[in-house]
């Protein structure tokens, strides 16, 4: 392992700062979903499921809102989109402990629409305050930031929400977000380069959303697909053990390695290929079946697939921040997000649907061969070498080798 690219990302103007409120700023985003759950299922009375329908029309206006947020970015400018989800945020965390239900999941979807784009956004300056030949340390630094954001923020809110009560805790993930979109707002990092400025027309969807691009996309959201998978099946096979209270120390060292993992993929000098990563993480996440049924047995046995997980979701934001044109990078690295909720919304109910039809190992098996599809699906795309555009523009300098050789 080297220090020195992260040292040399650290030391370009901006990138600290943004690292720094990333993670701050992500924290009350990351508790969002734990607390709706306590608030329909302790203070509204209601079953889970009517919390998992909350939660999943949120996702679902997250999913839809990131991209076209993003176009509004490349368009408008940073600025304008902070307000305005700044605002929305703070109306909607303000009023949602007092709706009724059908109120509350009918404005849980207007107002994931306008979610704060906290992780676009940081992945788009990122890559206007980064020359391409070093973003994959900026980038596994970005995964280690939000590993930290998850490891802190769910635990923070239901600490709260059980000690104080859901409700409150409402109230202050909608200050935490005020914060964090005033905070971004007066840091205004850069969404493009000095080199980048946007001239000429806007290049047509058609042309940088290519098979190569989907392929990303979709190794994306197959990735998160896996995580989410991963944790509902840890639950499941702790509880199936009578080791249900060993579940906040699996999950946590499961976070660390993510977090070693990522921090040894950014200091490498040649990194695996994103397709590799997934196949691997695939693997790995269909192994952890065959652990033994003490807690410290699947911890010991998640020590590969938790490796993997910053790496690869590391990989794919740099993979989009390579092939797509400035102009229409925000829209981009929205699609990306989108990608990555799709990926987590479907993958613990796909594990848990496994679980209920067999038993909890094979939640893993069932998302681990998701991951390993993918990876299969895509590789003749993702392969392939990329044609010349159309119109004679030459291709964009040190593309290909960030996509083939070191994501």
């Amino acid at each position: 392992m080297r220090l020195a690219p992260y040292r040399s990302v650290l030391a370009l103007p901006g990138v600290r700062p943004l690292i720094l409120v990333a993670i701050l700023a992500r924290i009350p985003s990351v508790a969002a979903a734990v607390t709706l759950t306590l608030h329909v299922v302790e203070e509204l009375h209601r079953g889970y499921f009517a919390a998992g329908l909350v939660a999943t029309a949120s996702t679902i206006g997250a999913a839809v809102g990131a991209p076209l947020l993003g176009r509004m970015v490349d368009r408008r400018g940073l600025r304008p989109v902070l307000a305005v989800c700044t605002i929305a945020e703070g109306v909607w965390w303000s009023v949602a402990g007092s709706l009724p239900y059908p109120l509350l999941l009918g404005l849980a979807l207007a107002a994931g629409v306008l979610t704060l784009p906290v992780f676009s956004v940081v992945r788009q300056s990122l890559a206007a305050l980064v020359p391409p030949d070093r973003r994959r340390p900026a980038y596994a630094l970005d995964s280690m930031s939000v590993e930290l954001s998850f490891m802190v923020g769910p635990a923070l809110a239901v600490l709260m929400a059980t000690t104080v009560s859901p409700h409150a805790t409402m109230w202050a993930i909608g200050a935490g977000v005020v914060l964090a979109g005033s905070a971004l707002f007066v840091f205004n990092p850069p969404v493009r380069a000095e080199s980048e400025v946007a001239s000429g027309p806007v290049p047509p969807r058609r042309s940088w959303l290519t098979p190569r691009m989907i392929a990303i996309l979709a190794i994306a959201a197959a990735t998160t697909l896996m995580l989410g998978g991963t944790d509902v099946t840890v639950v499941a096979v702790l509880r199936e053990a009578d080791q249900i209270s060993w579940t906040g120390v699996v999950l946590a060292l499961w976070g660390v390695y993510s977090l070693i993992g990522g921090f040894v993929y950014g200091s490498l000098s040649r990194a695996p290929s994103l397709v590799v990563l997934l196949g691997a993480l695939g693997l790995g996440t269909a192994l952890v079946a065959l652990a033994g049924p003490q807690w410290f047995l699947l911890a010991l046995v998640l020590v590969p697939a938790g490796a993997l997980c910053a790496p690869t979701l590391a990989a794919a934001a740099d993979a989009v921040s390579h092939l797509a044109p400035p102009s229409v990078r925000g829209e981009a690295m929205g699609l990306h997000g989108s990608a990555i909720t799709v990926g987590l919304a479907l993958g613990a109910p796909l594990a848990g649907w496994v679980i209920d039809l067999s038993s909890p190992r094979w939640g893993f098996v069932a998302t681990g061969v998701v991951g390993l599809l993918v990876a299969v699906a895509v590789l003749p795309v993702y392969l392939s070498r990329r044609r010349p555009p159309a119109s004679g523009v030459p291709a964009q300098r040190g593309a290909e080798p960030a996509l083939v050789v070191a994501e």
